[in-house]
């Protein structure tokens, strides 16, 4: 095996020994752990098909029949919230990779580049900062239409500027930097040196701020979602309350249609932020010592 796996195979260990100490790193990742099982083995155990309603009564309470009650139709409220996981996470996931790869693609370049490049690019990040997130997600997803891959290019489109703006202030110090003045030295390009000095240096950072978007992207979805924007072919737990308060679930009593979408959404993000935070701590020295 040679150094630079071993180097790999030993900051890999570090890492790991480090997540596991820190307890907010451990309950995010039990949260995040128990609604990706529950996406991917909750219908194989409990089948259900969200297009079929009036098997039940209607807002029945919870019961031994039905463990989370009925909604407005008379659907299993429990199968509805097990069919949303997979499509929040999904959702979450795809749009956080489009907002990584835009915003990692910007930051570098701008950083790297600085001058007039770095200018325009910020320039345009400003504009997408500057402008209100969720007006701006209206009105894309009103032009391109309510479906579930529009809606993961709106949130993608519209949440990679602050990825860029980190990204970017940690190019502008890596290319300073000793072995980036080597490999230009040596006849390196400017493709190859971002490539294959700068994004390995910036991708521990890339990596926990995706954690954090990824519980941007999913209360993202839910806001849309619960706001009339979401694709009503494609049940998921934003979709769940936008029918729970367009039936009067709310002033009906009927809590168990309510708690449970918005108690999964809650407890994602909160999982996501935790891990996120954690990775934060883990590689900043300066979170580490305080």
């Amino acid at each position: 095996m040679d150094y630079k796996k071993t180097q790999i195979i030993n900051k890999s260990r570090r890492l790991f020994k480090a997540f596991m100490r820190n307890k907010m790193g451990l309950t995010g990742f039990c949260l995040l752990g128990f609604f990706v099982l529950m996406a991917v083995f909750g219908p194989l155990i409990y089948p259900y098909d969200p297009r079929e309603y009036g098997l039940g009564p209607i807002f029945s309470p919870p019961d031994l029949s039905y463990l989370l009650g009925t909604d407005d139709m008379g659907r299993d409220v429990l199968g509805g919230v097990i069919s949303g996981a997979r499509i929040s996470i999904v959702v979450g996931f795809l749009s956080t990779i489009l907002s990584m790869i835009i915003g990692t693609v910007i930051g570098i370049t701008s950083g790297y580049y600085r001058g007039r490049t770095d200018s325009l690019l910020m320039r345009m990040t400003d504009i997408f900062l500057v402008i209100p997130w969720l007006p701006l997600a209206l009105v894309l997803t009103a032009i391109l239409g309510a479906s579930l891959w529009n809606i993961i290019l709106v949130i993608g489109l519209t949440s990679w500027p602050g990825t860029a703006r980190i990204v970017r202030s940690q190019t502008l110090t890596l290319r300073e930097r000793q072995f980036v003045e080597r490999a230009k030295a040596i006849g390196s390009n400017n493709a190859y040196i971002m490539r294959k000095h700068i994004l390995p240096n910036v991708f521990p950072l890339i990596f926990a701020n995706t954690v954090l978007v990824s519980a941007i992207a999913i209360l993202s979805e839910t806001t849309l979602s619960f706001l009339g924007m979401g694709d009503t072919t494609t049940p998921s737990w934003g979709m769940m309350l936008h029918y729970a308060f367009e039936s009067g679930a709310a002033s009906l009593g009927a809590y168990w249609y309510l708690i449970p979408p918005g108690l999964c959404v809650v407890l994602t993000v909160l999982g996501f932020t935790f891990i996120g935070y954690a990775f934060d701590e883990i590689f900043n020295p300066k979170l580490q010592r305080r």
